[in-house]
């Protein structure tokens, strides 16, 4: 089993800095994807930004530049680094590991982006 706690979430202005982590539980993570998924109100989940366990990394087009997900294998984190931050930011974060039969999700993290 793997559970994923995520945090770092909170309230910003328009063109400030958030980081988020998750940190997973169990012995999956590193062969795992992860990743952040993000829902913002009346809006389906949509993917943020995936790396897999090699490193390699892909973003929704609408934060390219200005987010980053990294991952740590040996302490089982993954980050995501959100700059230059929009208010259609705003919803709440989800860290997501996946594996070839499974999806573990956390219980999500909300940021708030002002105007």
């Amino acid at each position: 089993q793997v559970q994923l706690v995520e945090s770092g979430g909170g309230l910003v202005q328009a063109g400030g800095s958030l980081r988020l982590s998750c940190a997973a539980s169990g012995s999956i993570f590193s062969t795992s994807v992860m990743g952040w998924y993000r829902q913002a109100p009346g809006q389906q989940r949509e993917l943020v930004a995936t790396i897999g366990s090699g490193g390699r990394t892909n973003y929704v087009d609408s934060v390219k530049g200005r987010f980053t997900i990294s991952r740590d294998n040996a302490k089982n984190t993954v980050t995501l680094q959100m700059n230059n931050l929009k208010p259609e930011d705003t919803g709440v974060y989800y860290c997501n590991a996946r594996q070839p039969l499974h999806v573990y999700w956390g219980q999500g993290t909300q940021v708030t982006v002002s105007a």
